[in-house]
């Protein structure tokens, strides 16, 4: 089989296609024939050198692919081969087969395509994860998603509506402030032109934010702690512009704050599992009625994948970039 290969660290030049066995699925596993795979920022953090395979995960990355079940574990009663699934990965999916931890793998919804179908798992279960399970989302509360066009914010946008809540976001131009808006989002904020931190507060009168999901870390952390109600959640799930920072905490304290974040990558499948339950149970009738579906950007042959992993860099997208196998 053809995959996506780097012998060292390195810019995205080092991406090469090699070719491989097949692998064979454990007793607990199903080996998937891969149509389409997600791009996410931790595969370039693992290309750079920065953010490595956990141990017994597959150093190929790709942690996220949808396709067509080749062969299951002797294990494995809810799928046989044949069948339509998409799946959070260990690993593996820039490859023309993958394996998946059963627990991990679920039947898309029957309107979605391949394509869309594997910008879900890791999308749309970091999103139920922080947002409703960490979170603790109430109907009509203030939520702040930085990087709202994002394929995390695209996502975070569409499974707050289900909650009713008032969505503020920020994006870094005007087009991308319209996706937002269309989605409904209720103030988007460009930050390259207008002080976020200046509209938020008067958006909400001065009470602030009652959560507040970033991927940007730095800077932001400080004003993210400032516009945080009594009682408020900050959760980081990542920090583009890093992690080490100077802190005036005392806001925690007196408004008695919760700072916490997460990964998905490191927990185990049972975890990973029960979370992809609770997004089949609620959002997937959502994604049959229409009323939400995963945001395309754009789409790259597996062969391009130096290509599709510079788009990321840009900050262009909206929404996913996806490999096509």
């Amino acid at each position: 089989m053809k995959f996506v290969h780097f012998e060292s660290p390195g810019p995205p030049e080092v991406l090469k296609i090699k070719e491989s066995d097949i692998p064979s699925p454990s007793d607990n596993e199903i080996l998937i024939k891969v149509i389409a795979a997600g791009i996410n920022r931790p595969d370039l953090m693992q290309r750079e050198g920065i953010y490595p395979a956990p141990k017994d995960h597959s150093t190929i990355l790709g942690l996220e692919a949808s396709g067509i079940v080749e062969k299951v574990g002797s294990n494995i009663k809810k799928f046989k081969k044949g069948d339509n699934v998409c799946a959070l990965l260990d690993g593996g999916g820039y490859a023309e087969y993958c394996i998946a931890k059963a627990k991990q793998t679920t039947k898309f919804p029957e309107n979605l395509s391949f394509i869309e179908a594997a910008a879900i798992p890791e999308c749309f279960m970091t999103c139920w994860s922080n947002i409703v399970d960490r979170g603790n989302i109430k109907e009509n509360q203030n939520v702040l998603i930085h990087g709202g066009s994002s394929g995390i914010g695209t996502t975070a946008i569409q499974i707050l509506k289900i909650f009713k809540a008032n969505i503020f976001t920020t994006v870094g131009n005007e087009f991308k402030k319209n996706i937002c808006e269309e989605l409904g989002a209720n103030v988007v904020i460009n930050y390259n032109k207008d002080d976020f931190f200046k509209i938020i507060k008067e958006k909400t009168a001065k009470k602030g934010i009652n959560l507040i999901l970033d991927m940007v870390g730095g800077c932001y952390v400080q004003k993210n702690i400032d516009l945080l109600s009594n009682e408020g959640k900050l959760i980081n799930i990542a920090y583009q512009k890093g992690s080490k920072i100077n802190l005036n905490l005392m806001k925690v304290m007196l408004k008695r704050l919760v700072i916490t974040g997460s990964t998905l990558r490191i927990r185990d499948e049972d975890f990973k599992g029960d979370i992809l339950t609770k997004v089949e149970m609620n959002v997937f009738p959502k994604i049959k009625s229409g009323l939400i579906k995963p945001i395309i950007d754009s789409v790259y042959d597996l062969n391009d994948v130096i290509k599709a992993h510079k788009r990321l860099y840009e900050n262009k997208h909206i929404g996913k970039i996806v490999l096509s196998v």
